[in-house]
């Protein structure tokens, strides 16, 4: 990416970072605020104000089956999960 290409949208980023993650790993939802931050040029703490942002593509991505999002190690439900979350690429069985 270049400087004056724009930065890819929340969604985009999303997936590629689950899907660059080792294989049965997890990210952040925090790291992914980061990132998204970082690609817009915004300062150190400009990903807080992207938190809820974050999580509203999450549950999108994983309704749609394109991302799991996990909650104490085990695959929570999109529609009704609380507290701390990590993100992950589906499992390819």
């Amino acid at each position: 990416m270049t400087p004056s290409d724009p930065p890819p949208p929340l969604e985009v980023l999303l997936l590629d970072l689950c899907l660059r993650a080792p294989a049965g790993a997890t990210i952040s939802p925090i790291d992914a605020a980061k990132a998204f931050a970082d690609s817009r040029g915004e300062d150190e703490l400009g990903w807080r104000s992207h938190l809820t942002a974050v999580r509203r593509a999450a549950v999108g991505l994983a309704l749609e089956g394109r991302l799991v999002i996990y909650r104490k190690g085990r695959v929570a439900d999109p529609n009704d999960f609380r507290g701390v979350y990590r993100l992950g690429a589906p499992s390819v069985e």
